[in-house]
């Protein structure tokens, strides 16, 4: 593997060797943001029952808690990441800091349900702002190459410990202290972060700044919206209702829309030429089914774990905190097997690995016996997933233009949290198919099926993608 020709701009030549002592202080900044915002994902759903109560939150509507966060951070995040192009990555990144502190603080201190909905709103938006713009000031800091590997193998690492472990998190500070803490961490980690960034962060200015294609935004964004609230809404009442396909009906013709707009205008969104690109398209394809099957299967797992072997909900999650583990590691291996091969080998065999390890769950039965080969295969799943994830973000950004690396992060986060909440719907809707025969057989359903996916998404990458010259050699 050779570094590409066009190394970006602003990335520094130290940066091909080893960091500097800002350059690692931008990283550990950039990273604590994004560990964080993966938290927020799902950090709440342990304490929803005691939200509920103590706010006076209707059941029905506790998934608004969730949905609204999912909502904003999904629907907004192409809009955001091309607007760290047009306007300043460092300067979208702070005020987005600057709005997960004033909304987290809000959340904590929440009074009542439509405080604590406003508040999620804004940690929704906030990560639309954040994510995108962190990724391309790490894309556009370290060339690409062994350097951007290894960095984006840590942020995926310390991005997947943050999904999976919110849930233990969330928990522990339920039980310990209050769930309103679960929003106070983040005012603590959004002032640290507005502290030490401004000194810390650099990029190259732009030249002539493009006007923004506001009707692309507003489009894109409504039909993000509402994909993810009908795949919401299929996982709470089916995918028969009207509330699941109506809105997911909406999505593919604005889709269509938003299409026909970005071939007419002058200064589109999004360049119709870069997704044309295989390794952008596919790469973000690849990262979408790579991230809907891992999380929906610690869903399917606490299910098992609680429903069928009679764990807590606490014990649950701390023994579904292997598969963080391994996700961790699998972060940290990532680079040193795209250094060795490609990215287009990382994610087929981080695919295979996680259905190789994921299907032999299906036959998982109601043994305690089950405990510890369900430990070491979530865990070799775990570091199978974080491969592929690197092995996707790596192959999406790699040979795009440094003035459109917000855009290009921005299709990368958009297809993490697409694929999040793409994933569970899915598998809620398997498992309800199965509920008359009873709940193990749904379980064991949903993880069948949950591996096939990865099997195929392996089978199809390893077909249809190619990777641009810097990647293949």
């Amino acid at each position: 593997m050779s570094t590409h020709h066009s190394t970006p701009p602003d990335a520094t030549a130290s940066a091909v060797t080893r960091p500097t002592t800002v350059q690692r202080l931008a990283l550990a900044v950039l990273l604590t943001a994004n560990f964080t915002l993966a938290v927020d994902f799902s950090i709440l759903n342990v304490a929803l029952p005691h939200i509920g109560a103590e706010l006076g939150f209707p059941t029905a509507g506790l998934q608004w808690i969730v949905t609204s966060f999912a909502l904003c951070a999904a629907g907004f995040t192409l809009f955001f990441g091309r607007v760290a192009d047009l306007f300043g990555r460092k300067r979208l990144f702070l005020i987005g800091i600057v709005l997960l502190g004033v909304s987290s603080l809000a959340g904590g201190l929440a009074p009542d349900p439509t405080i604590l909905i406003v508040a999620r709103v804004g940690q929704g938006i906030a990560t639309a702002m954040v994510t995108p713009a962190a990724l391309s000031l790490m894309t556009t800091t370290f060339p690409e190459g062994p350097a951007r590997s290894r960095v984006l193998g840590l942020n995926g690492a310390l991005m997947a410990a943050g999904f999976t472990g919110g849930a233990v998190l969330g928990g522990v500070l339920t039980g310990v202290v209050s769930w309103r803490w679960a929003f106070f961490i983040n005012v603590v980690v959004a002032l640290a972060v507005i502290v030490i960034a401004p000194f810390v962060l650099h990029e190259k200015r732009a030249g002539e700044r493009p006007r923004l294609d506001v009707p692309g935004a507003i489009t894109v964004t409504l039909a993000l919206g509402a994909l993810v609230f009908g795949i919401t809404s299929a996982g709470q009442s089916g995918w028969a209702s009207p509330t699941a396909w109506a809105p997911i009906a909406l999505a593919l013709l604005l889709f269509l829309l938003f299409w026909l707009i970005e071939r007419r205008v002058g200064q589109p969104l999004v360049e119709l030429s870069m997704l044309r690109g295989a390794n952008v398209a596919w790469g973000n394809i690849a990262g979408l089914l790579a991230f809907a099957t891992e999380t929906s299967l610690v869903f399917v797992l606490t299910l098992y774990l609680q429903e069928i072997l009679g764990f807590n909900a606490v014990t649950a999650g701390l023994m579904l905190g292997v598969l963080g583990i391994g996700t961790v590691i699998g972060g940290l291996i990532a680079p040193r097997v795209i250094g060795r091969t490609n990215s287009k080998f990382a994610i087929v065999i981080g695919l295979l690995v996680q259905a190789g390890a994921t299907l032999p769950l299906a036959f998982a039965d109601r043994s305690s016996g089950w405990v510890v080969p369900l430990l070491i295969l979530t865990f070799i799943g775990g570091i199978a997933n974080l491969v592929a994830i690197v092995g996707y973000t790596v192959t999406a950004t790699t040979a795009v233009p440094a003035e459109q690396q917000g855009l290009a992060t921005g299709l990368v986060t958009m297809s993490q949290q697409v694929g999040i909440t793409l994933g569970t719907p899915v598998m809620s809707a398997i498992l309800a198919s199965q509920l008359a025969v009873g709940l193990l057989a749904g379980l064991q359903l949903s993880i069948a099926v949950n591996a096939v996916i990865a099997l195929v998404a392996a089978i199809l990458i390893a077909l249809v993608l190619r990777l641009p010259k810097a990647l293949s050699e």
